[in-house]
């Protein structure tokens, strides 16, 4: 018996309203049924205008023809229930050619003999005309024809099964992403929240008057964070914004020992960006950087356009002092790295770029691209 995929809650919230409606079932119902009877009749209408070129058609011969029309209408509606009765849909196709051959030659049998039967009855029989090779024939030609729309119903159904789980894949593709984004979205609380607690208490013996604006600072990255979870993008000032309030607050901290520079082109303010992306970064910078050196150090933040064959590009370097590891990729220590390239993979795949290194010996550069023309889509 098949396993059912366990789906998380939030997955499942996610793939709520994106199975077929009734209604689409009722259509496909009634498409069916026109298919079976204009294709059935079309079939006739032909073979009956062929004939009349030949030889003058009695309306007793029409009966007839309208008679085998109405038999393959409902002998072919017998297999198409026998195949999805027994799944015959989902065999192997050395399983399914042997049970299609048989059942069209039963079935091809059953329509000639009773289409004898009413060419008698009607009086458009003729002896003379019939022997054993055209019997043989009649019985080859029906089975033949029942064949054909069993390969007809094979190759809808292929087709229409093949766009149903291509749509399927499309919504559990989008759903997954959702839900990916918003679980790592949910985990950038940022980590340094009980220090700057811890700061601003002892900030209020000191000096009142910057406890109240460090309250301020702590407030509006508070408000961020909450925010950014209803957002997939937000802009790189208000990125920025709170990039600026995190220092301000981790100054109080390491005093001295933090400086930080911010170099943002004004041309690049407006445009959007993952929310929490550089403040992870920047965050992750001080915690595996500066925190671990006596003398402290710098954080540099750059930002700029770039110009590349594919269009244009938003550029962010992210400089702290410290050296990066590979074993921190391998690490709980490497969230904020990993995080990092997993967003940026989920919201614009192959076009954004993201990469960090040490650079001059005792200082890490973290690089990000992200393509302008593709992050508004």
């Amino acid at each position: 018996m098949r396993k059912e995929k366990k789906i998380p809650l939030g997955l499942q919230e996610s793939l709520k309203g994106q199975h077929p409606s009734k209604e689409m079932k009722l259509s496909r119902k009634q498409l069916y049924w026109i298919s079976q009877v204009t294709g059935w009749y079309l079939f006739i209408g032909i073979n009956l205008f062929i004939i009349s070129s030949f030889e003058e058609i009695t309306w007793q011969r029409v009966l007839v023809w309208i008679f085998l029309g109405l038999l393959g209408i409902v002998f072919t509606h017998v297999i198409r229930g026998v195949i999805r009765k027994n799944n015959w849909l989902n065999l192997p196709l050395k399983n399914t050619i042997p049970r299609i051959l048989t059942a069209s030659i039963i079935t091809g049998i059953i329509i000639y003999a009773l289409v004898f039967a009413a060419s008698y009855l009607a009086g458009t029989f003729r002896q003379e005309e019939y022997n054993f090779a055209r019997l043989v024939a009649g019985i080859i030609n029906t089975s033949i024809l029942i064949l054909l729309w069993c390969l007809i119903y094979y190759v809808v159904h292929y087709m229409e099964n093949y766009k149903k789980k291509e749509i399927e894949s499309l919504i559990w593709e989008a759903a997954v992403k959702d839900y990916e984004l918003k679980t790592l979205k949910s985990q950038l609380n940022p980590h340094f929240m009980f220090n700057a607690m811890n700061s601003i208490r002892a900030l209020i013996e000191e000096d009142p008057e910057s406890a109240k604006v460090a309250i301020t600072k702590l407030s509006n990255i508070l408000r961020y964070s909450l925010q950014m979870e209803r957002m997939e993008r937000v802009s790189l000032e208000d990125e920025i914004e709170t990039v600026k309030n995190y220092l301000d607050l981790e100054r109080i901290r390491f005093e001295d020992r933090l400086k930080y520079k911010l170099d943002i082109d004004r041309s690049t303010q407006k445009i959007e960006i993952p929310p929490m992306m550089i403040q992870t970064l920047v965050e992750n910078g001080i915690k595996h950087g500066v925190a671990k050196r006596t003398e402290g150090g710098e954080i540099h933040l750059k930002s700029k356009l770039l110009s590349t064959s594919n269009g244009s590009k938003l550029k962010i370097e992210i400089r702290n002092s410290g050296h990066f590891s590979e074993e921190q990729l391998k690490s709980s220590n490497g969230f904020g790295v990993s995080n990092t390239k997993h967003r940026l993979n989920l919201l614009f795949g192959d076009d954004a770029h993201f990469s960090i290194k040490n650079e001059n010996g005792d200082t890490v550069l973290a690089e990000i691209e992200i393509p302008i023309a593709l992050q508004n889509n």
